[in-house]
């Protein structure tokens, strides 16, 4: 693959991890990063005199944001080809820009001005409903954002709809060198009626076609490429099952099959579990 990653910083700790999680990704993958912050500070550039061509605060605040960053990610690999953008847009709508161009794009979750408390900030929402590439939305805590990949999970619906997010996990675990586990959530809401015979067999039948979409969707992906994958099904949520297996991830890999509302575009209420409440980085991958 020839294409970066892209990963934005604003200086805050968040996107600072997520710029340290970029990098081991892109020296996993042998592509180059670019580092990209962007601002509005034009905006204020007129309110400001300038004399002698002068940089304004903002731009200075800016170059020293990507400055640090370039440093940063420098020390952590000697092996990574890394350059940096300012952008003179909102953060949002510039990574969704870079994504037009990227392998992926990295995001933390969330931004220098976005309170301590909040699970996903406002630009990585946007980025992760918005973007042409997948995004990674860059979650947890330090344990759950090791160097060393060891397990990756990826959540499976329909083998064609799945096809794009196992295709991205399974490069993902080859690059990584990391097991795959290949998950499905089924659901019969007859067995939810509290009328309804709690039958073995209703258990044991919706468990084998469970499987045998799993096998059908890896066969359309290519699993072979892979030796430790993993299939696991349960009748749960979607949501239950996922989330679940984020506690012991390092990446959790959902597809995303974004809606045009009249609040644009839209992921659906899995995408939101995950990444409001996964416990590691979350990629959310586009499909048709």
């Amino acid at each position: 693959m020839d294409r970066r990653l892209c990963v934005g910083v604003d200086g805050s700790e968040p996107s600072l991890r997520a710029l340290d999680w970029a990098v081991d990704e892109a020296v996993a993958h042998g592509v180059p990063l670019t580092v990209v912050h962007a601002s509005r500070w034009e905006r204020y550039e007129t309110h400001e005199p300038s004399f002698g061509g002068k940089r304004s605060s903002f731009r200075v605040f800016a170059e020293n944001i990507v400055g640090t960053a370039l440093a940063r990610a420098e020390r952590r690999s000697d092996a990574l080809k890394a350059t940096s953008e300012l952008k003179a847009d909102d953060p949002a709508t510039a990574l969704i820009e870079a994504s037009r161009e990227a392998l992926a794009v990295v995001v933390g979750n969330r931004g220098r001005r976005e309170p301590a408390g909040l699970l996903l900030g406002s630009v990585g929402l946007a980025v992760a409903a918005r973007a042409v590439s997948p995004v990674i939305v860059v979650r947890g805590d330090e344990a759950n954002l090791r160097r060393e990949f060891r397990r990756i999970a990826v959540g499976i619906d329909e083998p064609e709809q799945s096809r794009a997010a196992l295709e991205f996990a399974l490069r993902e675990a080859e690059a990584h060198g990391a097991a795959l586990s290949v998950m499905h959530a089924w659901r019969c809401p007859a067995r939810e009626n509290p009328d309804h015979p709690d039958h073995r067999d209703d258990t044991e039948q919706h468990t084998r076609r469970a499987l045998e979409m799993l096998a059908a969707a890896l066969r359309l992906a290519g699993g072979d490429r892979v030796a430790d994958i993993r299939r696991e099904v349960a009748e749960s949520q979607g949501r239950t099952i996922l989330l679940d297996a984020a506690l012991t991830a390092d990446l959790l890999v959902v597809g995303a099959r974004r809606r045009n509302g009249h609040l644009g575009m839209q992921l659906g209420p899995v995408n939101h579990a995950v990444l409001h409440h996964a416990a590691c980085p979350v990629a959310v991958v586009p499909h048709d």
